[in-house]
């Protein structure tokens, strides 16, 4: 790096989410992942924050991930388990399993693209196999298996879900895979026991390291909407003029986006005790609109794409990306945007690299980046899903992020920090962006969530459902509790999860899962709006058929499809 070069500023920016698996009509999850996460790569993300003093972060956690997150310490504390997956892990053994439990245990336990996490352990690779065996030879796996092999598999699974630095100080994780099958009640309860720990340390963990200054929280409007299309559909329309619209239209998309933002900065406030000075955008979804209602709500940054911000200024400056930036016209809150470039690097491609080479050549792409404008203050940030990514990775990452976090704690010519930081710096006053192009951190378009025909149909059936909604709420006829209830789910139906999914390319087992889920949703707006259910909520949006990269959970800042 050239000498005399003021140092390199990096910001870490670890985005934390899981949609709401939640029923609101039972109260039941219909999904184990939020809690799966977090015995995984929440935990050991902490763990590498908590053991790397010299390391600064943001972390991004959503108010519906912690929601979840808190339900679920509410039920290892001793409340019902509304949850099938720990409630058979759980099961005593004098109650035989039900056709339904083996089911539930074999689709969500069997995944068809374990690789390198069933592999290295010959026990559950042996039970993936004799599955496989029966099932070649007609099926009937479900009746010749006896509900012990169903345990075992459960009981692995877990493990298999464990965070690395979980794994290596439980002497209960090292008892049970030694163990390695035939795993007893108690043997499970033990395992039952660690993870309910585990889970409801998660948000005190956080809470501490943010408390300690080592990291600096920020948020998301509460149940991740995309903001700038619930307030304007047609802002899809900036970064992609040709796109194909659906007919319908959101309405009060302004307040339904002020009162998700204001459900999260109250969130934040009582689970941390302020306000969060930043908030991260579901999806990196920025538009001006939606910065005027930061702006007005006292957010002080907001991140996105550095497609987002190519489009918006029209120009390829290398250094453009490295910058903070105020919108023209007065608007007091920060915008950084993320090298999406860095960012793809850590999401998709180090995880198939040697994790010493891999922090080295993450360190000097920094170095070759510092040398683009050796003279100015410069801000690099990389912002990325904290937990998707680790399964591509050996170990879960715990030797990439090591190794990574080791290298820039020594580096003298790089400090990591945050976005409340850099702000406090003088010598690095953000400079003025004459307008914003609405976009996402894909493509730096909307082209993920609107656009073809299935996405189009969800957002037609989002739309009429908020027609409804309206016409009943101005009637008044509900009742103030049902008024609420209807509020939450009108909120989640609002997530931005729900239009991820829709289309060929995407898994297909995944995207019937979200799209019952979805449809279910609306329908239990309608329910409790004491509507009928239409009937187009009993037909599929969409049907997947595609294999995409990371399962499809993530996708790269550029993609084709």
């Amino acid at each position: 790096m050239p000498s005399g070069a003021p140092p390199l500023t990096l910001v870490l920016l670890w985005h934390m989410h899981q949609p709401d698996y939640r029923d609101y009509s039972t109260g039941e999850f219909r999904e184990p992942w939020t809690y799966l996460h977090a015995l995984k790569d929440y935990s050991d993300m902490a763990w590498h924050l908590e053991h790397h003093a010299g390391v600064r972060a943001v972390v991004n956690l959503t108010p519906v991930l912690l929601d979840q997150l808190e339900d679920y310490a509410s039920q290892f504390a001793g409340n019902e388990l509304r949850d099938p997956h720990l409630r058979l892990l759980a099961h005593r053994d004098d109650a035989p399993l039900s056709e339904s439990e083996r089911d539930h245990i074999a689709t969500h336990c069997l995944g068809a693209d374990d690789g390198s996490i069933v592999q290295p352990s010959r026990a559950y690779r042996q039970l993936h196999e004799v599955f496989a065996l029966l099932e070649s030879h007609g099926g009937g796996s479900r009746y010749y298996l006896s509900d012990q092999y169903f345990y075992d598999l459960l009981t692995w699974h877990h493990l298999r879900w464990t965070g690395e630095t979980v794994r290596r100080s439980s002497p209960i994780v090292t008892r049970l895979m030694a163990i390695g099958m035939r795993f007893s009640y108690a043997d499970r309860m033990d395992l039952f026991k660690l993870v309910g720990e585990v889970v409801s340390g998660i948000v005190p963990r956080y809470r501490a390291l943010g408390a300690s200054g080592r990291i600096e929280l920020s948020s998301t409007p509460h149940h991740h909407p995309l903001a700038p299309l619930l307030m304007r559909l047609d802002a899809a329309r900036e970064a992609n003029p040709a796109l194909v619209l659906p007919p319908s239209l959101y309405p009060g998309g302004y307040g339904r986006v002020g009162a998700q933002l204001d459900s999260a900065l109250e969130s934040h406030r009582a689970r941390f005790g302020a306000a969060p000075a930043g908030i991260w955008p579901a999806e990196g979804a920025v538009s001006a609109e939606f910065v005027e209602l930061l702006t007005a709500r006292g957010c002080k940054w907001t991140a996105s794409s550095s497609r987002v911000l190519a489009n918006s200024l029209g120009t390829t400056d290398r250094a453009a990306p490295y910058r903070s930036y105020r919108l023209a016209g007065g608007k007091d809150i920060a915008l950084f945007f993320r090298d999406d470039r860095l960012s793809d690097l850590i999401g998709f491609e180090y995880g198939r690299w040697n994790s010493h080479d891999a922090a080295a050549n993450f360190v000097a792409q920094l170095e070759a980046i510092a040398r683009v404008a050796a003279a100015e203050p410069l801000i690099v940030s990389a912002a990325l899903d904290g937990e998707n990514c680790w399964d591509s990775y050996a170990y879960n990452g715990y030797y990439f992020l090591a190794a990574l976090y080791e290298a820039l704690e020594s580096h003298p010519a790089i400090r990591t920090s945050t976005y409340g930081a850099w702000l406090a710096q003088p010598a690095a006053p953000p400079r003025t962006l004459e307008r914003l192009i609405s976009g996402s951190w894909v493509n730096g378009d909307f082209c993920t969530w609107i656009g073809s025909p299935e996405k189009n149909h969800a957002w037609d059936l989002l739309c009429s459902a908020k027609q409804e909604f309206d016409l009943v709420m101005a009637s008044g006829r509900l009742t103030e509790s049902a008024r609420r209830a209807a509020l939450r789910q009108l909120a989640a139906c609002e997530a931005s999860d729900w239009l991820w999914w829709p289309g060929a390319h995407n898994p297909q087992r995944t995207v019937a899962i979200f799209d019952q889920m979805y449809r279910d949703n609306l329908a239990n707006l309608y329910r409790l709006l004491e509507l009928p259910v239409p009937g187009a909520l009993a037909l599929p949006v969409s049907h997947g058929a595609g294999r995409p990269e990371a399962g499809g959970t993530m996708r790269r800042a550029e993609t084709m499809s």
